[in-house]
């Protein structure tokens, strides 16, 4: 049994707010320059290289890439060797949310009761997902979450006979309907498979995946190639003011279903692909 303090996942959580709002990954980095490389039109190659001074500019100082620096979505994987001691596990996340998002300026964007609308001042409470897992490690990502993405996002109840085509359908639809509201070139997360409440965490967690890595089943990741590219046909482009580039990547993850279902949920991810990880 390995015994993790409940401060000292409070550090690292505030530690990774902050970081997640300021600096993004090298496979971000990766996939915008081949956009711009691909970019034919002259203003979406410009918007693509104003996205990469602003992010850069946020990295250099520790600075929020975006003024709306989300709900802090936090994704846990508690091995069952581990022992919380000093306190909850909730409430150490929680705490340390708090924390990072009043150390580092970060907006509190967060309301105590979504018909009330009052704002809770310390962008508290978190959404906390958790797996247990074998082992004695504690994986905390954080995932900041903006409501210009999110809002665009959506999940269906397919028929089994709907297949294929009606996912790709339905995925298009939504980055269709979608156009410029959630800053593209975005990041699609697909949840193919469980239920009506497994199918969007599944696509929120699909986000988490490394740019341009596919899935390891070779039918999920040629449907992947096929959505991007159906995607960015679409001529949405850069911030939805037209160009071959609406999308980075898109990256299912799938989940067993009832033999009378097909749930699929599509969770948009604006250009600023934002987490930060950590392990205890």
């Amino acid at each position: 049994m390995r015994e993790v303090r409940a401060e000292e996942i409070t550090a690292t959580v505030a530690r990774l707010c902050i970081e997640a709002c300021s600096v993004l990954g090298p496979d971000w980095w990766q996939a915008m320059a081949a956009a711009e490389a691909k970019e034919e039109a002259p203003l979406g190659r410009d918007i693509l290289k104003k996205l990469q001074e602003n992010a850069l500019l946020a990295a250099e100082n520790l600075e929020p890439i975006c003024q709306d620096t989300g709900v802090a979505v936090v994704f846990v994987e508690l091995g069952q060797q581990v022992h919380i001691s000093g306190g909850n596990l909730y409430d150490a996340i929680n705490a340390g949310v708090r924390q990072g998002y009043t150390e580092g300026y970060l907006r509190k964007s967060v309301v105590d009761d979504p018909l009330l609308r009052r704002n809770t001042g310390d962008n508290t409470p978190a959404i906390i997902h958790t797996e247990i897992v074998d082992g004695d490690h504690l994986k905390i990502t954080v995932a900041p979450k903006g409501a210009g993405s999110e809002n665009m996002s959506g999940v269906k109840m397919l028929k089994p006979a709907d297949g294929v085509a009606g996912i790709k359908k339905y995925v298009l639809q939504v980055v269709e309907e979608a156009g410029g509201n959630p800053c593209p070139p975005i990041v699609v997360g697909v949840g193919i498979g469980g239920n009506l409440e497994k199918a969007p965490y599944l696509a929120k967690k699909a986000l988490l995946r490394p740019l341009g890595q596919r899935h390891p089943l070779k039918h999920v990741a040629a449907l992947e190639e096929e959505l991007l590219a159906a995607i960015n046909a679409s001529g949405i482009g850069p911030q939805g003011l037209g160009g071959r580039v609406t999308a980075l990547d898109v990256h299912i993850e799938i989940y067993p279903t009832h033999i009378a279902s097909l749930p699929v949920a599509v969770n948009l991810q604006c250009h600023a692909a934002r987490h930060a990880t950590a392990i205890l």
